[in-house]
């Protein structure tokens, strides 16, 4: 081989691994702007994609059956905790919202705590914008699924579940009432006729798209939206919530209200 001809092939190859290597920044850069905000503030929006709040799948032609034991405004709100706790978290969120997952995985076992010793309750709101902003129906089937959970006593255990399997955003996974289902084998008890019952015929749509509505009207501009006795406590994005934080707060408050 000549000369000539090796420089050629060097050159080549030379341009290959800076055009990967100029694709590898871009592709950084993107996830960037999606994902990963201290505490998890409610992230912004890239290229149109991903957290505001629009109208979400579904027809809202279903009749709205609101799982057992829902309560709030309207019957739109699952609660797990003691219904005492001095302290409530409202948490708004979309199961196909990687933020959500995000928030959730960073402060599952904090909430858990303070539920167990009866400091905290949460409240969550089920939402549907990521069907409505990339389409499908992911956000609404596997809304429905926690909530055919919340029928079976078994919400929080699924719902965690659903968060520790969560697919990438642009996969639409969760739309396979099978995997739904599939998932739902990892919850002791839960794997039932009747749950399957509830999932493949869809019990709670009509529930899941009043859901979202109402978050959609509400004014908060992204998922997740965190409250804690009220307050965004994501507002400040100078001094967002951490799991320390969280628990300090709950905690001082007990205190307070013994």
């Amino acid at each position: 081989m000549s000369e000539k001809n090796r420089e050629g092939k060097r050159s080549a190859r030379e341009r290959l691994q800076e055009e990967r290597e100029r694709d590898r920044v871009r592709e950084k850069r993107r996830r960037a702007l999606i994902v990963g905000v201290a505490g998890v503030a409610v992230l912004g929006i890239a290229a149109g994609v991903g957290f505001a709040v629009s109208q979400a799948g579904g027809d809202g032609d279903g009749p709205v059956v609101a799982p057992t034991g829902a309560n709030g405004e309207d019957s739109l709100a699952i609660p797990v905790g003691r219904a005492s706790a001095p302290s409530t978290l409202t948490v708004y969120e979309d199961f196909r919202c990687p933020a959500c997952g995000q928030f959730e995985n960073g402060f599952r076992d904090t909430i858990h705590e303070l539920q167990d010793k009866g400091q905290l309750k949460t409240e969550y709101h089920l939402a549907t914008i990521i069907d409505g902003n990339l389409g499908g129906s992911g956000s609404r089937n596997a809304a429905n699924a926690a909530a055919c959970a919340q029928d079976a006593g078994k919400f929080q255990a699924y719902h965690d579940v659903l968060y520790r399997n969560q697919p990438p955003e642009q996969d639409d996974a969760f739309a396979n009432k099978g995997r739904l289902i599939e998932l739902a084998g990892k919850v002791e008890g839960l794997a039932t006729a009747e749950f399957r019952k509830c999932v493949n015929e869809g019990s709670h749509d009509g529930w899941v798209d009043k859901s979202n509505s109402a978050f959609t009207s509400s004014g908060h501009r992204g998922t997740p939206t965190v409250l804690l006795n009220g307050k965004d406590v994501n507002s400040n994005q100078q001094d967002p919530l951490t799991p320390e934080k969280l628990k300090k707060t709950v905690e001082d408050t007990a205190q307070q209200k013994s």
